[in-house]
């Protein structure tokens, strides 16, 4: 009977496991489930619906070649309209309820920093969220795993080139009041005490706020000579055009969450000039290699639109993904997922992007960046030399 009895212990003890080193959630001889909340129908919706879209088509590739070691990837979705309160909904179903092995490229700074207590909690990692924050690979979590060089470096790789290349001084900030937002604002604000200047003026909006005369207004009159946007493509949009429309004329400068066509194609030329850091260039529909053509090919027939930059930033988080899965080997669960994703060195994607390393301690996949303008309604490379502080 005291036989009897411990077997059974033994039993639930094997199939509840530990969060750090079972891997039954999600994975069976014949499946890994993977999940992603992001912006379906929202304000960021150009980014989630092409970064998702990108990654369906990357897991269906690699599924009609047989999977990943004997294993399909299904994958689901859920739309948080790039909010809070419906990005916890989804994680909760998506980690309680079809329990996937991990969760990739969640959509949103505020929401991925709700929602990662939880999810890290219950051993499900955050892979490459859609979103350049610090907190996504900071501090050190062996679940966390962020893809390219955050808001916070860029900005500060950013605002050291204009101080020093272009002479400016008087550098004000327009930024959303989120998480995103600060990170933005922290970066420039380290770099600037790192150069001894002060801010010379800042205005905080919502994400939805949609009149920005005044906040212009008040920036204006900072005499300002350089203003950093914390805004991600409406918000950005809008508050160029204010500044447009006050006849004031003054540089700007984003980050990633602006490096969209959208930005750069608004009609009558509103962004014309506008500058943005990015951690990765966007790539050239022209591009000659066979494998861009035919991501640019396959996307449009599958998606009936032309791959923006959210899509091929999916496109290479998916294989990368996928490179760690076929890294773990045929014995998937989460320490040999890990150990797949840190042996990761010197990953290069198809678009030329910078090298992709991780490792016991790595984190972050690359921290470098570019600096990139508007030009005649499209984005061009300002400085072909990555950027660092």
């Amino acid at each position: 009977m005291k036989k009897l009895l411990l077997a059974s212990v033994l039993a639930i003890g094997a199939v509840i496991g530990s969060p750090f080193s079972a891997g039954a959630a999600g994975v069976t001889e014949k499946e890994i489930l993977i999940g992603t909340y992001t912006d379906l129908s929202g304000v960021t919706v150009s980014w989630g619906v092409n970064n998702s879209n990108a990654i369906r088509m990357a897991f269906d590739e690699v599924n009609a070649k047989g999977g990943v070691n004997g294993r399909m990837i299904r994958y689901i979705v859920e739309d948080n309209q790039y909010q809070v309160p419906r990005s916890i909904q989804a994680a909760n179903k998506l980690i309680n309820s079809d329990r996937v092995f991990l969760m990739l490229a969640n959509g949103g700074t505020p929401m991925n920093n709700a929602t990662m207590p939880e999810q890290l909690e219950k051993g499900v990692p955050n892979m490459f969220p859609l979103t350049s924050a610090r907190s996504m690979y900071e501090p050190f979590h062996r679940l966390k795993f962020g893809l390219t060089a955050s808001y916070y470096d860029q900005t500060r790789s950013g605002i050291k080139f204009f101080v020093e290349k272009r002479g400016k001084k008087a550098i004000c900030q327009m930024t959303q009041d989120t998480d995103f937002g600060r990170d933005v604002s922290d970066g420039l604000k380290d770099q600037l005490k790192a150069m001894n200047l002060t801010m010379a003026g800042e205005t905080l909006h919502k994400p939805t706020d949609t009149d920005f005369s005044a906040a212009v207004a008040r920036m204006k009159a900072a005499k300002c000579d350089l203003v950093v946007i914390g805004g991600i493509t409406r918000d950005t949009i809008q508050i160029i055009s204010a500044i447009r429309k006050s006849g004031w004329d003054v540089e700007t400068l984003g980050n990633i969450a602006t490096y969209d066509a959208s930005v750069a194609e608004v009609p009558g030329g509103v962004t014309e000039g506008f500058y943005t850091m990015t951690s990765v260039l966007l790539l050239d529909p022209a591009d000659p290699k066979p494998d861009v053509q035919t991501f640019v090919k396959n996307y449009k027939a599958k998606f009936t639109r032309e791959p923006n930059f959210a899509a091929q930033i999916g496109y290479s988080a998916a294989y990368l993904l996928v490179e760690g899965l076929k890294n773990a080997g045929k014995n998937l669960d989460l320490d040999s997922f890990i150990g797949g994703m840190e042996t990761i060195k010197d990953y290069q994607d198809i678009f030329g992007s910078p090298k992709f390393n991780f490792g016991p301690k790595v984190r972050q996949g690359s921290n470098a960046s570019y600096l990139v303008q508007v030009k005649a309604g499209k984005w061009v490379v300002a400085d072909k030399n990555p950027m660092g502080y």
